[in-house]
């Protein structure tokens, strides 16, 4: 069990510890580096208030990828709603405010002369279902095991197999005009 609420330099270390995968996690998922930092702060949030909740029954990595994982969910969902909202309030309501798009995505660590292929790249991913969009970016950019991702996300190895085994074809699909294209 985790407790913080008497020892503020325990958090501070936790922080510390666990930042930059949070960070990086949120990052890759929500394509937003803004997005990303208050998702980071709200899980640190959390995991203060409900550390007392953690049983020490999977790792703290596990926990905090599943609770940043259920932060992007629920801001994505929420961003989903604001854009429904928005379209339905310009077609009854003549605001001439244009609905704004994501715009491109370029994660900070692609260099130069990979940005074009790297935002490419992020619109495919997110074109894929919510799930395996999930479970590719554990799995690629996280470096997790298919053991791992199950644990985060409560689904079996076997269905993680299958939700990877998806995402990639998908991706395939959506990347070969791309790189039709693109071929030097």
């Amino acid at each position: 069990m985790l407790s913080f609420r008497d020892n503020e330099q325990a958090f501070r270390d936790f922080i510390n510890q666990h930042q930059q995968r949070v960070y990086n996690t949120a990052l890759n998922t929500l394509q937003n580096e803004q997005d990303a930092e208050e998702i980071t702060q709200d899980v640190f949030i959390e995991a203060f208030n409900k550390a007392h909740t953690f049983k020490g029954e999977a790792q703290v990595s596990t926990w905090l990828y599943r609770i940043t994982l259920n932060k992007c969910i629920d801001h994505i969902r929420s961003k989903k709603r604001k854009k429904r909202f928005a379209f339905l309030t310009q077609l009854f309501h003549d605001s001439g405010e244009p609905i704004s798009d994501a715009g491109d995505f370029v994660h900070p660590g692609v260099v130069a002369e990979n940005k074009e292929k790297a935002a490419y790249l992020y619109k495919a991913i997110d074109q894929l279902p919510e799930n395996q969009k999930i479970a590719f970016l554990l799995s690629e950019t996280e470096g997790l095991s298919y053991a791992e991702i199950s644990e985060i996300t409560g689904s079996s190895v076997s269905s993680i197999e299958s939700l990877l085994f998806r995402a990639r074809k998908n991706l395939r699909k959506i990347l070969a005009d791309f790189y039709k294209n693109n071929t030097r």
